[in-house]
């Protein structure tokens, strides 16, 4: 394997580590208006992903990053071509932060509602862009020879791309309500298993739909089995939500989103931006990698940095396993 290819297989995994992980994030605050009955269970919720949101965030800004680094001309077409998309999502990822530190700073029912709809909005915005953004990536874009968007700054925005934002914020749903039942106790829990088990059918519609229409046109015999694979680990988490076992529903669901991100990534490839006009204009992972001795340096710098980060977030996770009821929520205190 050279390092061109290693490399594309290292963001790929950073796209789904993104995935995964701010996929229940943002879940958990698209679902905050709906699951919650007063501002103590409100509270819960935040507090489920508190520890570790801002963490989870840091995978955005690594697959950003290893994209500018490793593949200047893959992040260069797509980012400015997507750059709409893109400056809403980092806006709202800012404002989601913000509310999560300021809602509890006065105690004011209208102050923290205030706050609570900005953390729902800019939990909708994030995964209907990246959905975008993937699905621009892997259904291509109309590119000239010299790897410029042609058209307008919506030439991102078609039919196709949109199904994939959809997509997204489906599975961030069915996967927030699925953490929620496995981070709660009580009655949360229960309500929030219930959402759960509703919304995985309704969830893998458009996500179905998506992969098959990324398998029909860019599949392979191999990435079809990655597509079988996500649909019996949508089954399987079913079954075991109505089995009443959280942890193996919500390790299904991590399954699934691996398997699509095999079956996008794996259909992409030897590509990282295809061309909408000319095949032949098609950006791919040789003609975009940046220089040897580049991706030499960055490889040994991901060999000593990333287990340190990996473990540390590990450990992050751990100590902040067990269940949070309503409970241990104290009175509200704020200046």
């Amino acid at each position: 394997m050279t390092l061109e290819i290693a490399w594309f297989v290292v963001i790929a995994f950073f796209w789904l580590g993104y995935l995964f992980l701010e996929g229940f994030d943002f879940g958990v605050g698209m679902l905050l208006p709906v699951l919650a009955r007063d501002n103590t269970e409100r509270r819960v919720m935040v507090n489920t992903i508190g520890p570790v949101w801002d963490g989870n965030e840091v995978w955005l800004i690594v697959a950003g990053g290893a994209m500018f680094a490793a593949f200047p001309g893959w992040y260069a077409s797509l980012f400015s071509a997507a750059y709409l998309p893109l400056l809403l999502l980092l806006l709202a990822l800012i404002g989601r932060g913000v509310a999560f530190e300021y809602r509890g700073k006065v105690d004011s029912d209208r102050w923290r509602r205030t706050w609570d709809r900005v953390i729902m909005i800019g939990s909708w915005i994030p995964p209907l862009g990246v959905g975008l953004v993937l699905a621009t990536t892997v259904l291509g874009l109309p590119l000239d020879a010299d790897g410029n968007r042609v058209g307008s700054a919506f030439a991102a925005l078609r039919w196709d791309t949109l199904l994939g934002a959809v997509a997204i914020a489906a599975f961030s749903i069915t996967h927030g309500a699925a953490f929620l039942a496995l981070k709660t106790s009580g009655d949360l829990r229960e309500r929030a298993r219930r959402l759960a088990l509703r919304a995985l059918p309704v969830a893998m519609v458009p996500i179905v739909a998506f992969l098959t229409v990324v398998q029909w046109r860019e599949g392979t015999l191999w990435t079809l089995l990655a597509f079988g694979v996500a649909a019996v680990a949508a089954v399987v988490a079913w079954f075991r939500l109505r089995a009443d076992r959280d942890g193996q529903a919500f390790a299904a669901l991590g399954v699934l989103i691996a398997a699509a991100a095999v079956v996008l990534f794996g259909s992409l490839f030897p590509n990282v931006l295809p061309s909408t006009l000319d095949a032949a204009n098609s950006l791919s992972i040789e003609g975009t990698a940046s220089s040897p001795y580049t991706l030499t340096v960055m490889t040994w710098v991901a060999v000593f940095g990333a287990p340190a980060v990996l473990i540390y977030q590990g450990w992050t996770y751990w100590v902040f396993r067990k269940r949070i009821g309503t409970q241990h929520i104290p009175a509200v205190h704020a200046p």
